[in-house]
């Protein structure tokens, strides 16, 4: 089994430029239920680790370790490059995760139309055994 993060950004999506707060209630409402029914499906096969959707306020912070670190709101270059939600999964091949990729991009948006939502899949590496001293 291998894991693998599946980012999702905020920002326009092949069908939909209306950000979330935007969309009537009912679509909102029928996005949440396929997200929940989505993980539910994943967590049954075994090959969900975790999943969770991020608020879009962020901070950024860069420490050099020679005094306090530097907090900052933004501005960032683009609301688009805040991730949104991920997944993480731990499945039997990179194919599969892709699979689970493009399920997760047809969400529905505003009307029910798939958002065609850009996903990002990257596999989680293995960090090294420490060595007994």
């Amino acid at each position: 089994m291998a894991k693998f993060l599946l980012l999702m950004n905020y920002g326009a999506t092949a069908t939909c430029d209306t950000p979330m707060p935007e969309w009537d209630p009912t679509d909102v409402a029928a996005h949440i239920a396929f997200q929940r029914r989505f993980g539910g499906e994943l967590a049954a096969r075994g090959e969900l680790v975790d999943a969770q959707g991020l608020a879009q306020a962020a901070k950024v912070v860069v420490a050099t370790g020679d005094g306090a670190p530097v907090v900052a709101d933004g501005p960032f270059p683009e609301g688009g490059e805040l991730i949104a939600g991920y997944w993480v999964v731990d499945v039997g091949s990179e194919a599969r995760a892709l699979e689970i990729a493009a399920l997760a991009s047809a969400a529905p948006g505003p009307g029910g139309v798939p958002l065609g939502q850009p996903i990002q899949v990257r596999a989680v590496l293995d960090a090294p055994e420490p060595q007994d001293v």
